[in-house]
This record gives structure tokens, sequence and C-alpha cells, in this order.
């Protein structure tokens, strides 16, 4: 057996009294009174920008790539693919983006919007967003995001709850808000970002109509002063991409999320203008604006990409042409679990192609690594480490960019083996995250030299964590030897409450008897004795069989997306019988290499879906992988459907965080699930 060493485990969370229900807290054990400001006088979002702006006033802030040409291919299915060239990335400072975020909000004002009223942004994720959203703060405009990706019944309700008058979007979206007409209520005016790919006049619509730019010339000719906020005003009203039924509006104030920024900004304290930050996950999530939010008060540059053109080989990148990532070479990135999911894949597909000795070394590297990073004395260490990274993950790292020196997981559960992977042959300290939108993004946050994986780390600084009793599920905070409960937050960054929802609000908000304000979660967690949370269940996962025992979805699908035959996965436990079932939409690329290699005849991928051989085959590796992670008979899947069209935030089946949507997937497939239990 390899000998291993422990490190004494550092303190990083400390119990804390509090008041509210009785339960076992932790704070971050480094700050014993909440954090709430970056620094004095940053107590709104308008005020923080403006000061980061004067003070890295000539470093580069917004940089967007220029579109060289756009081309259609036919893909491997018939179906047209559209294809981009892209040039490098062109920058504007941090004085030349408060320039425009200047006259952007003046122009808003000449072009007839009134400060009292919403402005909703409903765009991809783009420079022109984020000038938007300061534009609107400096005038102390409440904004609206929503999702590019929401439906058009859940858009429409978005906009006429809020009663929004203007919109600021992009030109694909601008085509659905026409659509939709006039059942949007209360929309009067609407501004549409330019596009280089699409310099065509857009249809008439019964709105005022005017583009991006020429908001901003209104703004040169405008004597209108700005209105700035107070840190109780009301900054955003986000609209949750949401797993059940129409989404919800959370109310955060200025507070709440200068909060975050400042919380982040003291266990993350080394980013600076030297860092490169990679944009490209949906500003409508509070993962993502909080990251730029906070990468601008640090002086960072920020790049923006999209999931689409991100690397080199992405779906969208014509051959030939740098991914956006390749390009920019980024120090800093966010992500989501499903696509550090697919970039392990993906490296794991290159390296059974190549085969052979490349492929030996590669394992052999992986081991060795993985040994050293478990702590074990026997695995690659010093020389043998530098030895590894410049002969075998070097040509991995630059899959990223090549630059990468610490990336944050948030919006759902990362998997040990996609850290561990991820670790070892990027280089890439992962840190993970913790929060809701409801408590503006982080409320955990695991330090980079916490090399454990399954963690989400200490409470933030801006934060307390508590565990309250759910015994309906046997979790207690009385639990030995790790205190268990329901995860409930409370500090500055938790929201005011649920948009024209009170009943909802008095739900699951809570303010105790010193005015603390708390946010119950439905999340299960258990406290590690450092401090550090490990989230374990989710109370709308746990189902009881018939024969009594209780069982875990969520715990079933985060064990069981490991395989390498997966791509999504939703487990599916009916209460009148005594095992589970899953529907999975499999790897395209895993399951038509294995059909190749086996000599499975097949018309098509979605024929190759239906086989009996296919099924049989991805069972035996779902089972090889709950056995690895331990799962009990009864949480293994004994039938799956395999489904071949992937699952989208456009197809309604996927969070924007690509979540999965339970309901709504349940809804979609309810036949196929009733006959997985014929």
């Amino acid at each position: 057996m390899a000998m291993r060493f422990r490190k004494k485990s550092r303190l990083r969370g400390v119990a804390e009294e509090v008041g509210g229900e009785p339960g076992v807290t932790r704070r971050n054990q480094r700050f014993p009174a909440l954090v709430e400001t970056p620094w004095e006088g940053a107590t709104t979002l308008a005020a923080l920008f403006e000061q980061a702006c004067e003070k890295y006033a000539d470093q580069p802030l917004l940089g967007t790539r220029t579109l060289i040409s756009v081309e259609s291919e036919a893909g491997p299915d018939g179906r047209s693919l559209e294809k981009v060239t892209l040039g490098p990335y062109v920058w504007i400072s941090y004085g030349q983006a408060f320039e425009k975020v200047k006259l952007f909000s003046s122009g808003l004002l000449e072009f007839g919007h009134v400060k009292e009223e919403k402005i909703a942004l409903f765009a991809e994720t783009r420079a022109e967003w984020l000038i938007a959203l300061q534009a609107c703060f400096r005038n102390n405009i409440t904004v609206v995001t929503i999702y590019a990706s929401l439906g058009e019944d859940a858009l429409a309700h978005s906009l006429n709850e809020t009663e929004v008058t203007t919109v600021i979007c992009d030109r694909k979206q601008l085509k659905k808000l026409v659509d939709l007409g006039e059942s949007l209520e209360t929309v009067r005016r609407v501004v549409y970002m330019d596009d280089d790919s699409d310099k065509s006049t857009p249809a008439a619509c019964a709105w005022q109509l005017e583009s991006f730019s020429n908001i901003e010339k209104l703004g040169k000719g405008s004597t209108a002063q700005a209105h700035f906020p107070n840190a109780s005003d009301i900054a955003v009203i986000m609209y949750t991409s949401g797993s059940t039924g129409l989404p919800k509006g959370v109310i955060m104030s200025h507070r709440n999320i200068v909060a975050t920024i400042a919380g982040v900004m003291t266990v993350v304290a080394d980013i600076s203008p030297k860092d490169v930050y990679i944009a490209y996950l949906p500003l409508a999530h509070i993962l993502e604006l909080t990251a730029e939010t906070t990468m601008c008060a640090a002086g960072v540059a920020i790049g923006y990409g999209s999931p689409l053109t991100l690397t080199d080989t992405s779906s969208k990148i014509k051959k030939g042409t740098k991914g956006d990532v390749g390009e920019l070479k980024p120090t800093l990135m966010t992500a989501v679990p499903a696509i550090l999911d697919r970039v392990r894949d993906g490296v794991r597909r290159t390296v059974e192609a190549k085969g052979g000795l490349a492929k030996r070394l590669f394992q052999t590297a992986y081991r060795r690594r993985l040994g050293a990073v478990e702590g074990s004395w026997l695995g690659a260490w010093g020389i043998e480490r530098v030895l590894w990274n410049a002969v075998v993950f070097k040509n991995v790292k630059r899959v990223l960019g090549g630059r990468l020196r610490g990336m944050l997981s948030g919006g759902a559960p990362l998997s040990g083996d996609t850290q561990r992977f991820i670790n070892i042959c990027l280089g890439v300290p992962i840190a993970q995250g913790y929060g809701l939108t409801e408590t503006c993004a982080g409320a955990t946050f695991s330090e980079w030299d916490d090399t454990s994986v399954g963690r989400v780390g200490p409470p933030v600084p801006h934060c307390y964590v508590k565990l309250v009793d759910w015994e309906a599920g046997g979790y207690l905070a009385s639990d030995k030897p790790l205190p268990r409960g329901e995860i409930v937050i409370g500090g500055p960054s938790v929201t005011i409450g649920y948009f024209k929802n009170q009943a909802k609000t008095d739900e699951v908000y809570k303010t105790d008897e010193n005015g603390l304000r708390w946010f119950y979660t439905g999340d299960i967690g258990q406290f590690h004795p450092d401090g550090c949370l490990e989230i374990v269940d989710r109370k709308k996962d746990i189902v009881k069989l018939q024969h009594g025992e209780y069982i875990s979805l969520g715990k079933i699908e985060a064990a069981l997306v490991v395989s390498p035959y997966v791509d999504s996965i939703m487990a599916h436990a009916d209460p009148f019988h005594n095992f589970c079932v899953a529907l999975i939409v499999p790897s395209q690329t895993a399951l038509e290499n294995w059909a190749k290699r086996v000599g499975q005849e097949y018309n098509d991928y979605a024929d190759l879906c239906q086989k009996e051989e296919s099924i049989k085959e991805i069972l035996k590796s779902i089972s090889q992988t709950a056995k690895q992670a331990r799962l009990q008979k009864s949480e293994i899947p004994s039938k799956i459907k395999l489904l071949p069209d992937p699952w989208t935030p456009e197809t309604g089946l996927v969070t924007a965080a690509l979540k999965i949507k339970r309901e709504n997937i349940r809804k979609a497939f309810a036949e196929d699930l009733k006959k997985l239990y014929q």
C-alpha cells in the first residue's frame, strides 16, 4: 500500500453564535465580522464601477473579437451549420468604457425612458450588456435580467409582471419580441445592439426602436445629471431560469450584490490588472454577473466569447480559426460543471483515439499525478511532476489557452472525478463555489490550496451558513460525527425576496431577532471539522420507494454522469415500485465509437439509441460507475431510455447553468417513464 501523508487540516470555518432558528452555524475563520463593501465609499454598484474606472483608467476592460466572415457548412447529419471566422480581440479601456456608460445612461433618458420605470436586459453575454447595466445603475434605474434562452410564455410573464417599459436586446432576441407583439402590455421602447453580421433594418413594430450606438449619440447632447442610487435601492430583479413552472423574479439591492463582491475579493485577494478573464456564461445568471462585476472592481481585463466559439473545436468555429480561449489566453475562468465535464470527456476521447504509446503515457502520467494529489509519497512530485507537465499535459493545457491559473466552478455540484481531472491535466486549481440567486451567488468558496474534492469550502466572509434540522429526511444538526441539516444562509447578500410573490417569500426568507436576513435553500449539507461545507442532498430530490427506503435522485445523477457514455441524465423513482429508472442523453461520439468497435449496425443515431445492444452497453457502464461511487442497489437504475437529442436551455429541459429541469423532463417524457415501469 502506498504511504500517504496528511498535512494538518487548516481551520477554514469556525462556530458562530447567531439568532434565528437553532442549528449549527459557521463563519469564515479569518473574518470575525461580516464584510459588506470592498473599500470605503463603494456601497453601490454605480459607485464601485466609477471608482474602479478612475483607478484603472488606462487598463483594458472590455474585449470583443472582430467578425471576419460567416459561412454555412453541411454537418454529419446533413443539416446546415453556421461557421464563423473571428479575428483578434479589440479592447476598450476602463476610462473609455466609463465614457460609454455615461453617454448611454444619458441617452436612455433622451430616448424617453423615465427613471422610475424598469429596463429589461434580454441578450446574450457581450460587452454592451455590461455597459447597459452600469448605465442603468448610474441613474438608479432597476434592471430586469432575462435569459436569452427563455421561452415565449416565460418571457412575456417576466416583462409583464415587472411592467418593463424599455427593453435592451440583441438582434436575435428582437425577433422574439416582435413575435410576441401585443402580448407585451407595457413595453414602449426597444434598444437593439448593433451586429456586424446583420446590417439590415429591423422590421417595423409598434414600439420606439433605436440602435445601441444611436442611444450613445443621443447622450452626447444631453445635459441630464446622474442620479446615483442608495445601497438599499433595488438594483436588479433577476428572473431565474427555474426548474419548475414560470420563472420567479428575485429582488436584489445594491447592498446585496456589493456584499458578495466584497466577500469574494477577500478570499481571492490576488486578482489584479495582470489578469484576463474569459466571459461566456449568461450575464443574466447571478454567477456570471457577480464574477464580471468583481473583475471590474479588481482592474481585470474581460474578454467576451460564447459557448459555441470557446475552443478551437467548438461547433461554430471554422476550421483554422482560433477559439476564444486560444485567442485570449485567459488567466481566470468561471465554468459550470457540465462544461468542465465536456472538457474532460473531450480530452479522454482524444487520448483514446490516439491509442498506443500516447495513450499509455497519458494514463501513466495521470495515475502518478493523481497519487500525489491524493497525498501519496509515491506519486509524481518535484522534477517528475515538471516532466509529466512538459511531456504529456502541456498540450492539454492549450485547450483553454495555456495560461489559466485559477478557475471557479459554480451553478451545480462538480463531480470529484472531473475536479481531479481538470486540476491534474490543466494544472489549474478549481475553487468550487456554492450559492443561489436568492443569496447573490457565493455563500461558500473553496480556497485554492484545498485539494479535497466534493466540498464547497467555508463561508465567504459576507455571510453565515447554518445547518438546521430536517427531521422528515433524517438530517439533524446534532448528527455525529458531522452535523447535517438544511442549509440556511444569512447576511447582507441575502436578497429582498420574490417580486410580487409574498407567499413564497415568507416561506423561504426569515428575519431573526437581530434583524439579520436568512434564506432557507432546500439543500442538505454537512460541516467538516475544518468548517468546510459539503452538499449531500436536496429536499425535493429525495423519494421514498415502495419498500420504505429513501433514495436521492440528485446523488444518483451526480454519480452516473461520470460515465463516458453519459452527456445528461435524469433519474426517476416511482414510489409505488422498489427500483429507480433513468432517462439518458448519451455522448454521441462515445456511443458511435462503441458501435464501430463492435460492428453494431444502425441507420442513424436515433436508431442506434433504440438498439437493445446500445441500452445493454450503457446499462453495463453506469452499473460499473455506480459501484465505483458506492451506490446502493436501489440507487442503480434498473432500466434506462436513451434519448438522441441533447437537452439545452432552448429546449426548456435544462437551465442556463445546464441543471436539469426535472418537472419539464418528466412531462416531456411521461410516456417513456411510464413504459420503463411496465
